[in-house]
């Protein structure tokens, strides 16, 4: 599974820098341990705190970034705050975890996409999330 996801340069806590393989995205919701975490597991029903960097598959510039602003976010995972393929894919894993996560449209923003952010219909989105906290 590795070989057709995107590569991340930097450890838990660092500016995230992605790069993608010439290959299309991969069917489905994807999730790789970049990282793994000691900290307490994060369970469906918790606040979580993260740092986050989401890009459209293949796109060099990120379209949102919590790393850049400096600025980590916190919502309660697996109770429909966010996007499904958070919702699935972080409950799980433990604090201090950094994760890469490739999400396809029905678990992102669906045909609707994000026309501002720059998010097509049919755009695979890609997110480096840092797991810092939860509660």
């Amino acid at each position: 599974m590795t070989a057709e996801m995107p590569q991340v340069a930097a450890e838990f806590g660092g500016d995230p820098q992605i790069t993608f393989p010439p290959a299309a995205a991969p069917a489905g919701l994807k999730v790789i341990e970049v990282v793994e975490g000691h900290g307490p597991v994060v369970r469906r029903g918790d606040t979580i705190t993260v740092n986050y960097q989401g890009q459209v598959w293949g796109n060099p510039e990120p379209f949102d970034s919590s790393f850049a602003r400096h600025d980590p976010t916190s919502f309660g995972i697996g109770i429909g705050q966010v996007i499904q393929g958070w919702d699935r894919s972080i409950p799980g894993h433990n604090v201090g975890s950094r994760l890469l996560i490739s999400i396809p449209p029905e678990y992102g923003y669906g045909s609707r996409g994000v026309p501002q952010a720059g998010i097509g219909g049919g755009d695979t989105l890609v997110f480096v999330v840092d797991i810092i906290a939860t509660r």
